[in-house]
This record gives structure tokens, C-alpha cells and sequence, in this order.
């Protein structure tokens, strides 16, 4: 099944740490529960940002490769 996401946000080009910032920050204006969807790049922000997201307590229920970058789907805790 496909979860909808509620928000969404595309941090294509965005440096470290900047684009974990900008996730925070959407997912602190969120309800507990919604999903928020993430595009990030490949290399440092797809190594560091599900990374981050698990340290905050979120739940990453999908990652998926679109072109050069990945697409995450963030459940906020």
C-alpha cells in the first residue's frame, strides 16, 4: 500500500548539515504520525540523513532511488 505523504520537501543541492536542518524543522511543524516526504542526494545526505532521522526518534518507512538522488518517507515519532 501506498502511504500519502502529508508534506513534502526537496533539499536536491542542499549541503550537510543544512538539509538534515530544513527536515527537522518540517517535521517539528508536523503532527505526530504524518509522514513527511524527503528528496535528498546521493553520498553525504543520504548517508547522514536517515541517520539523523533514527537518532530523533522518527521511523523512515521508505527509500526509494529516483535518478541521482532518493526519495524518504519519514513517519514523525
Amino acid at each position: 500500500m501506498e502511504v500519502k505523504p502529508d508534506n513534502s520537501i526537496d533539499l536536491h543541492g542542499e549541503m550537510c548539515p543544512i538539509n538534515f536542518v530544513k527536515t527537522k524543522l518540517a517535521l517539528e511543524a508536523m503532527e505526530s504520525g504524518q509522514v513527511l516526504e524527503v528528496f535528498i542526494d546521493d553520498g553525504d545526505p543520504m548517508r547522514n540523513v536517515p541517520r539523523s532521522i533514527k537518532e530523533e526518534g522518527h521511523q523512515i518507512i521508505d527509500v526509494k532511488k529516483i535518478g541521482e538522488g532518493y526519495r524518504l518517507l519519514v513517519r514523525k515519532a
